[in-house]
């Protein structure tokens, strides 16, 4: 996806499509119109139809012909989700993954290699301490960038 094509979907991608793109790919599952109205708290179904035909006129959910439920064909990196990683139906920040492996290997450390607080342990102590602290600000920080 080139630049200007990718700031456009980024323009027509906010607000309330924005929630409803969000939901369809934490979702995972096909949704009809009154269930993502009933999600996402809109006023009426023709909100949640909206934005379901402006996600469809974009390409990145088809109609379905039986049931009438909307499912999502095409998943875009723009905003928030550059910072995400999609496992099954769960949505990670990245910086979680940062956090969770630089913190096992610390604690690792801190439980078999440190024998004594000498000046280079200390050192490995205070920087795996600061390193930890930010991946999981970061995650943190990301998680609450999410649309709802």
């Amino acid at each position: 996806m080139n630049g200007s094509s990718e700031t456009e979907l980024e323009y027509a991608l906010r607000g309330k499509a924005w929630k409803v793109y969000w939901y369809l790919l934490k979702h995972g599952n096909p949704a009809g119109i009154r269930e993502v109205q009933r999600a996402l708290h809109f006023s009426s179904p023709s909100i949640a139809f909206h934005h379901l035909e402006q996600l469809r006129e974009l390409g990145l959910v088809e109609k379905q012909e039986v049931g009438g439920q909307y499912i999502l064909v095409g998943e875009v990196k723009i905003g928030v989700l550059r910072h995400y990683v999609k496992l099954g139906k769960l949505l990670f920040p990245r910086y979680f993954f940062y956090a969770l492996f630089s913190t096992l290997f610390f604690s690792l450390y801190l439980t078999i290699m440190v024998n004594s607080f000498t000046r280079d342990n200390l050192f490995i102590i205070s920087f795996g301490a600061i390193i930890c602290s930010i991946f999981w600000y970061e995650a943190y920080r990301v998680w609450g960038m999410r649309p709802f």
